[in-house]
């Protein structure tokens, strides 16, 4: 009994050992976290903002060990652009920011994201910088682009300068720098990036220390990012990027159609657009078609309007436009109110997002908004143009085509006397429109005027009789 208690407690000390060594003891490597990838391609707006900031939440919630950013942008709006810093900063994974194809930019609010990350990598041929903060006419944000320090305004100028802009650039100077410094950057570069609008390539970056490393393509920088420690929160980590699965998150659907909208150019457009099907609408009542394109157009182009700062003078200068042009079918102002109303949405067009905030999103002057006002007018004037044109046709439809048509009387008509006339294969109640003209029947009868189901009408004089 002893022996065989002894043997079932050497069995049981064994099965516990084993079961301790695999639960508590030197255990297989966990196998590396996934990393997450995102493409993010034009202007930084609310839709990329969102799928910025919702992707490395969904990271996040999958324990993914980072999440890399394949960026290329011209910049975007300073809103937008601090929402996803935000979400960088606090993220609880690495964030990779490669700036990539060839050939891609990261200006404006790209350096700021780009120099956000945790690993800052860019592909050859693509550069970064110039996030000198512009408004929507060029210059900086609030007006006229203040001149260097130590040198005058120009003539006429008196010198303002400009505080709007220079507040805005104080702004973004100090919060690149705050970035630039939590991640270990060049601080000094970073500011001359946002003062003096500097870009270099990547190569240059590099060098400069404003990035990471320079990387082909994403194989080569998961490859090059291995074994790299990132501190994220406080806390040291070590990338497993070589064994690691890469799973691509793209945009959701209504993200993409946001991200489309965000565009002022697509705005205008779409503006443009409708206020062309309601033109047509206006000018032929009843043909429905252009007026429902027209107005899903204007939906559109609202929706847009709730995503970009946009201004009500330049709304209201674009329907002004309209309302003139409109105007135009009603006074003979000799095309006067045409072409007011044209160039009423040309400076609408570029009033339209001039937003108090520092962005590089704008309406593209020559490029988008001259050629669609101009395509705009060309289109209208030719609509003008047929419609006159139907105008002073004869009529071919109606009672109004029986106007000058000839018939025979098939009763007696006079002054006070009604008869029949004989027109266009139907008896038609005649009454004579001379006050002493009496006709008789077999007499040649002209119609003078139409009112419902009665025309008046004149006699014709007979046809001299000819001799063989």
């Amino acid at each position: 009994m002893r022996g065989a208690a002894r043997v079932a407690t050497s069995l049981a000390v064994a099965i516990v050992g084993v079961w301790l060594g695999v639960g508590f003891g030197a255990t297989p490597a966990r196998a590396a976290g996934d990393i997450h990838v995102i493409r993010v391609a034009g202007s930084i707006n609310p839709a990329s903002s969102d799928y910025i900031q919702r992707s490395i939440e969904e990271a996040e919630a999958a324990d993914a060990q980072a999440i890399v950013i394949e960026l290329d942008t011209p910049g975007g709006l300073v809103s937008s652009t601090k929402d996803i810093i935000q979400a960088m900063l606090n993220a609880r994974i690495a964030v990779v920011v490669f700036v990539s194809p060839q050939g891609a930019w990261a200006g404006s609010a790209g350096t700021f994201i780009t120099m956000a990350g945790h690993v800052a990598a860019m592909a050859p041929g693509t550069s970064i910088g110039a996030a000198h903060p512009v408004g929507i006419g060029g210059g900086a944000p609030g007006g006229q682009k203040q001149p260097p320090a130590g040198e005058e305004g120009e003539e006429g100028s008196g010198g303002t300068r400009d505080f709007a802009g220079e507040k805005a650039e104080n702004l973004l100077a100090a919060f690149i720098e705050s970035i630039a410094k939590e991640r270990g950057r060049n601080v000094e570069w970073a500011q001359q990036a946002v003062r003096e609008s500097v870009a270099i390539t990547a190569d240059e970056a590099v060098e400069l220390d404003v990035i990471d490393l320079v990387a082909d393509n994403r194989a080569e920088l998961l490859e090059k990012i291995d074994g790299r420690v990132v501190e994220v929160l406080g806390e040291e980590r070590t990338l497993e990027a070589a064994g690691a699965r890469v799973v691509e998150v793209e945009m959701r659907f209504f993200q993409r159609v946001l991200h489309v909208l965000a565009s002022p150019d697509v705005a205008v457009l779409l503006l443009m657009a409708g206020l062309l099907g309601l033109y047509l609408e206006f000018q032929n009542p009843g043909l429905i078609v252009p007026g429902t394109l027209g107005l899903a157009a204007l939906i559109l182009a609202m929706v847009a309007m709730q995503i970009l700062p946009f201004s009500w003078l330049g709304l209201i200068l674009f329907f002004a436009g309209l309302a003139l042009m409109v105007g135009e079918l009603f006074v003979p102002a000799y095309g006067l109110l045409f072409g007011a109303g044209l160039l009423s949405m040309l400076f609408g067009g570029t009033m339209l997002f001039d937003m108090p905030e520092a962005s590089d999103l704008q309406v593209s002057f020559w490029p988008v908004l001259v050629p669609a006002v101009g395509t705009f007018g060309a289109f209208g004037a030719l609509v003008a143009i047929a419609v006159g044109r139907s105008h002073s046709l004869a009529q071919v439809a109606g009672t109004d085509e029986l106007v000058g048509m000839e018939g025979d009387v098939e009763s007696a008509i006079g002054p006070g006397v009604q008869g029949r006339v004989f027109l266009r294969g139907e008896y038609w109640n005649a009454e004579s429109a001379d006050r002493d003209g009496h006709l008789e029947p077999g007499d040649r009868a002209e119609v003078v005027r139409v009112e419902g189901l009665k025309v008046w009408v004149r006699r014709l004089p007979s046809e001299p009789a000819t001799t063989q």
